[in-house]
């Protein structure tokens, strides 16, 4: 189904529920991985897609079409993760950068988590990097987003974005090669 049919459906009335059931079979499993890679923890991870979703079919009537489809998701999940970080760290009186490191301290107890001892020094080293730079790795590195699709999500130059990913890299780097 092409993406402006998508919508009309979604838009719709009588359609919306139906086309809601392909939206969530379309982007439901991205936008988790999408989102567990902000709020690591598994439970977090469907609190948050929960949420987003339920925002996406409360304010569907005004996506505008002005950016594809997926963006708009993306953008929806990736401020419900950080708004939950946020709350999240404010309502256990932490950091969001200490919240985050005890969330991948226990990755290691996660059933839902199926990496070895290589990707957990890995998420070590992303949850070190300032969250906007988390995000842009996140994205470009294990999303493949292109940068220019990258921009319209988080609303931020390219050139900004390739900074940051440049930086967050170094910083990967020299966390990996310390520990």
């Amino acid at each position: 189904m092409q993406e402006s049919a998508l919508v009309i459906q979604l838009q719709g009335k009588e359609t919306q529920n139906s086309a809601f059931e392909v939206l969530l079979e379309l982007y439901q499993q991205r936008l988790y991985w999408h989102i567990r890679k902000i709020v690591i923890d598994h439970d977090d991870a469907d609190d948050v897609l929960q949420n987003t979703f339920i925002k996406v079919f409360r304010y569907i009537n005004d996506f505008k079409g002005d950016c594809k489809l997926y963006t708009w998701l993306y953008r929806i999940a990736t401020n419900e993760a950080l708004s939950f970080l946020k709350s999240k760290a404010k309502r256990n009186k932490v950091s969001m950068e200490d919240l985050q490191q005890h969330a991948v301290e226990q990755l290691v107890s996660d059933p839902y988590f199926e990496g070895d001892e290589i990707q957990i020094k890995l998420q070590k080293a992303i949850a070190t990097l300032p969250n906007k730079q988390q995000l842009v790795f996140n994205m470009r590195y294990f999303d493949e987003i292109k940068y220019a699709e990258m921009s319209e999500i988080l609303e931020t130059s390219e050139g900004a974005l390739k900074a940051s990913y440049h930086h967050a890299v170094k910083k990967i780097e020299a966390f990996l090669k310390s520990n």
